[in-house]
């Protein structure tokens, strides 16, 4: 069985199917449709919601897509929509300022944007405009254009962050806590097809052995679009978001561990102390509600040639932590992939931790390369890990995506960088060179030809960051 509380009231489940996502049950079961679907592929946000959980010793509000959210992760969670923010019988604040400043839409998109606004507002009390932008940049309908939404979100910083269900959060800490105690081992199961909760490595390689063809899913923001766009009925999901070996985030002099099931809001700061390009990169990974789900480990173990993480962790020379009923061993990740989403995990074997040495001595520069700036996916993602003597290149690490069938290294191209001065006249044989480690292909987001003198410029703009660290012209922003 597993428990969550949709609003203030408690939810028991146990005979539910597995793939059953948050926006259907809430649509179909719950009949609350305030939350809305628009393309059930967790891009337009108009099926957002918030999920408080009990992080320490307070509640953490955090927005999602309920679209490719699984149901049986809630357990042990609150579910809030829409619906729930006129407590009391009065609009909640951020309903109000979207009254009062005509931010206000069709209907249709809007309950998504609230509720966008109301996790910044019970996270953010002094939100700046990049702040409410990052928040919305998920929320993709222009109705009424931005300008009247963005004012109504900024129309709240410093007002405090205080409201009805700031009166309420010791009650709700207090329910989620024991709901958790009282039911530690949760699953589902519809006939022969099962959701299982693990709450341990242990526990997940005994189900894994068990059920050597289940579905890992952590934040599941990549395997929902099977069950909502192809979709497939997975007979067996195990859910690893309450492992807690999973969940850990270690730091040391050598090295940083990131658990396989921490999400990318919550190593991202860690990213900002040692890594500030790769954290850079993250906020463009999807939207805001991807990103509290999405996970390091998911991104890796999917083995998409267009994953944005793998390239960065290629040229960090990363090393994955794996466990299998073979045992426990240490993969490097430049041998992980093997072939087109194919890779090296052994049977029923699953990612723990992903270690990313500490070099300080070298440079690392990471580029995104898509047709949008926020929320979509890359052409092109690089990441250059360089390490300088004097001017000249004594270590080079060159990881690509959307180059190849998997992410992948430029070995060619490190080697012509080699002993080179890192200037615009020394990089050139390596430019030439990633013409011999990738022959890109074409596709709906960018032609090979355009892919091969994006990743040969890339490297040129690395140079120029190099020698004009504070050129700002070399930036792409946005202009409100």
């Amino acid at each position: 069985m597993i428990r969550f509380l949709m609003n203030d009231r408690e939810v028991c489940l146990d005979h539910c199917a597995p793939d059953m996502t948050v926006l259907e049950y809430l649509r179909t079961k719950a009949e609350q449709r305030g939350t809305k679907e628009g393309c059930a592929s967790g891009d337009c946000g108009a099926c957002t919601v918030v999920i408080a959980e009990a992080v320490g010793n307070r509640l953490q509000y955090r927005n999602v897509n309920s679209c490719i959210t699984l149901l049986g992760s809630l357990h042990g969670k609150q579910l809030v929509t829409v619906e729930h923010l006129k407590l009391q019988g009065a609009l909640h604040p951020v309903q109000q300022a979207m009254v009062d400043l005509h931010g206000s839409q069709c209907g249709f998109c809007t309950p998504g944007f609230i509720m966008s606004m109301f996790a910044l507002y019970k996270s953010c009390e002094l939100p700046s405009r990049a702040d409410v932008e990052q928040a919305l940049a998920g929320n993709l309908c222009r109705c009424t254009g931005y300008r009247p939404i963005i004012d109504a979100a900024l129309s709240l910083a410093g007002k405090g962050s205080q409201d009805a269900f700031s009166a309420q959060e010791a009650v709700i800490y207090s329910r989620l806590t024991k709901m958790v105690q009282q039911s530690p081992q949760a699953s589902m199961q519809d006939g022969l097809h099962q959701f299982l909760i693990p709450r341990n490595s242990d526990e997940l390689l005994a189900l894994l052995t068990q059920h050597p063809n289940a579905k890992l899913v952590a934040g599941g923001t990549d395997f929902a679009l099977s069950i909502t766009q192809q979709l497939q009925q997975p007979e067996v999901v195990i859910y690893t978001g309450r492992v807690v070996e999973l969940l850990q985030i270690e730091e040391s002099e050598e090295s940083i561990s990131i658990g396989a099931a921490v999400s990318y809001t919550d190593m991202q700061s860690l990213l900002h102390k040692h890594f500030v390009s790769f954290a850079e990169m993250l906020e463009r990974l999807g939207s805001l509600q991807v990103r509290n789900q999405g996970t390091l480990g998911g991104n890796i173990a999917n083995a998409s040639p267009i994953g944005d993480t793998p390239p960065v962790l290629l040229a960090l020379d990363a090393i994955l932590h794996v466990r299998s009923p073979a045992g426990r061993e240490s993969l490097p990740i430049r041998e992980f992939f093997t072939g087109y989403r194919q890779t090296k995990l052994p049977p029923s074997g699953f990612i723990e931790t992903i270690e990313i040495p500490l070099q300080p001595e070298r440079i690392l520069n990471v580029y995104k390369i898509s047709k949008r700036l926020d929320d979509d996916i890359s052409a092109v993602c690089a990441a250059f890990s360089i390490e300088l003597q004097d001017g000249v290149v004594r270590h080079a690490r060159l990881g690509f995506g959307g180059m190849a069938a998997t992410p992948a290294r430029a070995l060619n191209a490190e080697q012509a960088l080699k002993d080179q001065p890192f200037t615009e006249q020394g990089i050139k044989a390596a430019q030439q060179a990633l013409a011999q480690d990738f022959s890109p292909i074409d596709d709906v987001r960018a032609s090979g030809a355009y892919r091969l003198q994006v990743a040969q410029n890339l490297l040129l703009r690395a140079v120029l960051e190099q020698a004009n660290p504070s050129d700002e012209a070399l930036e792409v922003v946005q202009y409100a």
